[in-house]
């Protein structure tokens, strides 16, 4: 169908997550080398247009705190450029936004509160909620 497969939208929020917490200066190898560990228990895409073949791409990313052990992430897919330079399909609508629930885990799997570390580096903290 020329356009890209909705199941591969999951990945680039992954990726735009990591880049995100590797932006406030952790990196996830270091976050697991501490023994934390953040899984998926919600995830949430609203696809509005497709993505094409060979267009470019940009995913933004904003976490907040949900809890005392859970981080809400919400995310933004937008066309930065077109692949096909026939058609000019840019404008101010993204092409999905999304959120991601996810819980703080130990090691194993059983939740914990989230590191002091790891709260204070998430800048805004207005969704906080007990």
């Amino acid at each position: 169908m020329g356009v890209a497969h909705h199941a591969s939208f999951v990945p680039w929020l992954e990726m735009a997550r990591t880049e995100a917490l590797r932006a406030l200066g952790r990196t996830y190898a270091q976050m697991e080398a501490d023994g934390v560990y953040l899984v998926v228990t919600n995830l949430d895409i609203r696809y509005r247009r497709p993505a094409r073949y060979d267009d470019v791409l940009r995913v933004s990313c904003r976490a907040e705190i949900a809890g005392r052990a859970r981080l809400r992430h919400h995310y933004v897919v937008e066309l930065v450029e077109t692949g096909d330079q026939r058609t000019s399909r840019l404008d101010d609508q993204p092409l999905a936004t999304g959120s991601t629930e996810l819980a703080c885990v130990d090691g194993q799997g059983r939740p914990v509160s989230m590191p002091a570390w790891l709260s204070e580096l998430i800048p805004d903290r207005a969704g906080a909620r007990d």
